[in-house]
């Protein structure tokens, strides 16, 4: 296994759709086992996507506090609810915004043995779900957040949330 880097705001591969997976091979398993290696290895973060890595195919990787997830195609199925509560990425280290969420979720996906599977998170699991799709979509959690400020979890730095968000997508034009 192997710690990638993970991609910082403003690298255009961000704001790119990823690819579906063809199929469970192999290689689908090592970018598996190498983004939980990268995730873990990381400051202890819910998630991680393929895409922040430079991968563009639809894989991602969670542990919420239950345990490795890994969701190969994800497809939202049905969402409900709503939370609102601070957010961050691994992408944009040490910022965190508010942000409005579904309560609840239902997707499908495939498991490591390339069978669909359904499953459903409430709270914070629904919450890294949707974070770690959006990235599959090119969406970043900066396109969600409710107020003007991006704030630095130790420095208390603020940072423009819309200066964040045209940055993003100049690199991705």
């Amino acid at each position: 296994m192997t710690v990638k880097e993970i991609l910082p705001f403003g690298d255009p591969i961000l704001r790119k759709r990823a690819k579906p997976v063809e199929k469970v091979d192999e290689r689908t398993k090592k970018i598996l086992d190498d983004l939980g290696e990268t995730l873990y290895a990381s400051e202890g973060r819910a998630g991680l996507a393929a895409p922040q890595v430079g991968i563009l195919r639809r894989l991602i990787v969670m542990d919420c506090g239950e345990g490795l997830i890994e969701l190969i195609n994800p497809e939202i199925l049905e969402m409900s609810g709503e939370q609102i509560g601070p957010e961050a990425c691994l992408s944009f280290p040490g910022y965190y915004g508010q942000i409005q969420r579904a309560d609840r979720i239902k997707i499908s996906t495939w498991n490591r043995q390339g069978e669909t599977v359904i499953l459903e998170g409430e709270g914070y699991l629904a919450r890294c779900m949707q974070h770690e799709i959006d990235h599959l979509n090119g969406v970043l959690f900066v396109d969600h957040v409710k107020e003007k400020w991006l704030l630095h979890e130790e420095t208390k730095q603020r940072i423009d949330v819309m200066q964040v968000i045209r940055l993003t997508h100049q690199g991705s034009k």
